[in-house]
C-alpha cells in the first residue's frame, strides 16, 4: 500500500471519474491522478475492458478471470488512490449473466458501488443482483429527455421502485442542461446519491464548458456538501474541449 492520497478539502471528498482520462490507458491515467493529487476515483469500464464488437465484449465480460479485476484494484491501492466505484453501464441489451458479472467485477476490485448509464426499465433487472451481492448502484443521468433514459427527477423515482439498492449518480452538468436544479435535488435526496459528477454545462441542452463558464452551480453544490458534512464523492468529469488532459483536470 502506498500512503493514501488525501483530496478531501473542508470535509468535501474531491475525486475524479476516470473517463476524464479517456485519452490514455489505465496505468497512465493512474499516474496522472497521482500527479494531480486525486485520492478517490470512479473507474469507467473503458479503462478495464477491451474495444470490440458488442458480442466480443459480452464474451470477454463473462469469461475473463476475476483476477484481472483484482489486479486493477491493486494498481489503485499501490498508488494510494481509493477506488470508490466502478462505472459499468447496465443496458437493456445485457443478458442476466452479463448483469451479474458486473457485481463480481466490482467485488473483485473491492468496491461497494457501481455507477451506470442505464435504462430506467433495466433497474428492475439489476435490483435483485444488487441485493444479492450487497452492492449499491447509482443510476447516472444525461440531459436527453427521452423515454427509458435517466434525465429527470421522476426517472430516478421510477427506478427507485425496483429496490433499495437502486440509487443515484447525479451529474450536475447534465441536470442543469436538462432544466433542473441540482442544489435543490441534492438537498432533498442526498441520502440516495452515491457519487456526484462535477462538470459545467450551459442551460437548455447547452455545451460542456470550462468550469465557471456555464450555468451549473458547482460552487453551491460543493458548499452544500461542506455545510451538510456529506461524504458523497464530488468527482470531476472533464468533458469540454481542452488542450492537455492533465493540465485541464488540474485546473478543474
Amino acid at each position: 500500500h502506498a500512503a493514501k492520497i488525501n483530496s478531501t478539502v473542508h470535509g468535501v471528498v474531491l475525486g475524479v471519474q476516470s473517463y476524464s482520462f479517456r485519452d490514455r490507458p489505465l496505468e497512465a491515467a493512474i499516474a496522472a491522478m497521482k500527479d494531480i493529487g486525486i485520492g478517490t476515483v470512479e473507474l469507467t469500464s473503458g479503462h478495464v475492458e477491451p474495444k470490440g464488437s458488442r458480442e466480443e465484449l459480452r464474451k470477454w465480460r463473462i469469461s475473463t478471470p476475476l483476477d484481472h479485476f483484482k489486479d486493477v484494484g491493486k494498481k489503485f491501492d499501490a498508488a494510494g488512490i481509493n477506488l470508490y466505484a466502478y462505472n459499468y453501464s447496465f443496458r437493456d441489451d445485457f443478458t442476466d449473466e452479463e448483469i451479474e458479472r458486473g457485481f463480481a467485477m466490482a467485488k473483485a476490485m473491492g468496491v461497494k458501488y457501481i455507477t451506470a448509464s442505464s435504462n430506467v426499465t433495466t433497474a428492475k433487472r439489476v435490483a435483485p443482483f444488487a441485493a444479492k451481492h450487497k452492492i449499491k448502484v447509482g443510476m447516472h443521468n444525461h440531459s436527453n429527455i427521452k423515454p427509458n433514459e435517466f434525465a429527470r427527477p421522476e426517472d430516478f423515482e421510477e427506478a427507485r421502485k425496483a429496490g433499495a439498492n437502486i440509487l443515484i449518480n447525479l451529474d450536475i452538468g447534465h441536470f442543469v442542461a436538462a432544466g433542473f436544479d441540482p442544489v435543490d435535488f441534492l438537498s432533498k435526496h442526498h441520502e440516495r446519491i452515491v457519487t456526484i459528477h462535477i462538470k459545467d454545462r450551459k442551460k437548455n441542452q447547452g455545451a460542456n464548458v470550462p468550469f465557471g463558464e456555464g450555468d451549473t452551480p458547482i460552487k453551491e453544490v460543493l458548499g452544500l456538501l461542506k455545510a451538510k458534512k456529506l461524504k458523497i464523492p464530488a468527482n470531476i468529469e472533464y468533458e469540454y474541449k481542452g488542450e492537455d488532459t492533465v493540465a485541464e483536470v488540474r485546473k478543474c
